[in-house]
């Protein structure tokens, strides 16, 4: 059973496989990162490690029993009880509610241990499957995206209420 774990120092190289693996697939519905990116990948998980330290963002990687990654779930831009959500599957995990799953773990957390109130994410109008883990997941449109956040492309914003902390409600709208 696939489990949603913070990321951590020992994560970094299966993470660097995961991405590696997922370049051409991720690159067809989002920008691609680009080879400086997997060149400094090493200073780059440092520095998100670092910023989860400060409180600046909260990054989880959902991990398949066998210790490879299946994707990439980020709390980023937290500030004021919000953050923003970016995330990622691997191609051969997509399709199959891992996504959906992985994101609604992520909103409970966010509340939970992050003491966040909202999320918000954002897709490329073109990108269905995204936007279906969000409405899924219980997010509801909340206007234009900005394109310059979409590589350029046209979107939509989303966002989910949480529910407080120990409160009976899921969340949702």
């Amino acid at each position: 059973m696939p489990e949603l774990q913070r990321l951590d120092a020992g994560h970094a190289p299966a993470v660097l496989a995961f991405e590696l693996a997922n370049r051409a697939y991720f690159a067809a519905s989002i920008s691609d990162r680009g080879d400086e990116y997997f060149d400094r990948f090493a200073d780059r998980h440092r520095a998100m490690l670092a910023e989860q330290e400060a409180g600046a963002g909260a990054y989880y990687v959902l991990v398949a029993d066998d210790g490879s990654i299946l994707g990439r779930f980020n709390l980023y831009r937290i500030e004021d009880g919000a953050a923003d959500l970016g995330y990622r599957v691997a191609r051969h995990a997509a399709g199959r509610g891992v996504a959906t799953a992985a994101v609604r773990e992520l909103c409970r957390l966010a509340a939970a241990r992050h003491g966040l109130r909202a999320v918000r994410a954002a897709t490329a109008r073109e990108n269905a499957a995204s936007r279906r883990v969000l409405i899924k997941a219980g997010f509801v449109p909340a206007g234009p995206a900005d394109p310059a956040d979409l590589g350029g492309k046209p979107g939509t914003r989303y966002r989910r209420d949480l529910a407080p902390a120990g409160s009976d409600e899921g969340g949702g709208q």
